[in-house]
């Protein structure tokens, strides 16, 4: 279900958990953001729900670093862009990629504002080609879509306004 972790987000919230942000190589400044995947190989089926006025979908950037490694920051946006990557690393084989990394989710808990931490293991796998990643996300303790069909796009949706020296 593509809307799945919007889902989530509301019901977090009416539970009494409000998103503050994610950690893990987690960068605040979308410039900076912008800066770093400038190199990277970007997949994305990400949208903007004007209604609603949320962003909605995934994002990966993917960098190589030899013929059977690679690196990856995974973008989730739920209702609002994420400006901070989710850090994976796997191995490539071919077309065929698999990775995993632990997305950190710092929450705050309403209406006490007691700092909640939740730690969710992702994994992530499919198989990429010049234009599309095809494969499923998979995000521990969250109903996140078994298969994904990301488009290749030329930077991360937080960059598409952002200054020209960081975008791709």
């Amino acid at each position: 279900m593509k809307f799945g972790r919007s889902v989530i987000f509301v019901f977090s919230i009416c539970i009494g958990l409000v998103p503050v942000s994610s950690v893990g190589d987690n960068l605040n400044d979308p410039e900076d953001g912008c800066a770093r995947t400038t190199h990277s190989q970007i997949y994305s089926d990400a949208v903007f729900i004007e209604e609603a006025g949320d962003v909605v979908g995934f994002e990966l950037a993917f960098q190589r670093h030899s013929a059977t490694s690679v690196d990856a920051l995974l973008y989730v946006y739920e209702g609002a862009p994420n400006k901070d990557g989710i850090s994976l690393s796997g191995r490539i084989s071919g077309r065929n990629v698999m990775m995993e990394g632990k997305w950190i989710e710092h929450l705050t808990e309403e209406p006490s504002h007691k700092e909640v931490i939740e730690t969710h293991a992702v994994k992530v796998d499919g198989t990429l080609d010049a234009a599309w990643f095809r494969g499923s996300v998979k995000i521990d303790d969250l109903n996140t879509p078994s298969k994904v069909r990301l488009k290749r796009v030329d930077h991360v949706w937080m960059c598409k306004n952002a200054p020209k020296a960081f975008v791709r």
